[in-house]
């Protein structure tokens, strides 16, 4: 199983580079790019809320979660 951080998807469709997210979240560019390369462990709700104000899309849009084949 995987959760998947669909973060690039949302910027390119909202024509948003990850410099300006991490800009209007006020987060560094390199905890942004921690968690759109999916190393991230954990992330906050008001990290997660802020994104998704930024990006005006709802949790679910960029986070979705992947059950590999062959897993019970």
């Amino acid at each position: 199983m995987a959760i998947l951080i669909k973060l690039d998807e949302l910027l390119h469709q909202r024509r948003m580079t990850l410099t300006e997210l991490a800009e209007q979240v006020d987060i560094t560019l390199a905890n942004l790019s921690i968690l759109k390369t999916g190393k991230a462990r954990a992330i906050r709700f008001s990290t997660l809320e802020a994104i998704c104000q930024a990006l005006r899309c709802q949790p679910g849009e960029l986070i979705e979660y992947q059950e590999f084949e062959g897993s019970a």
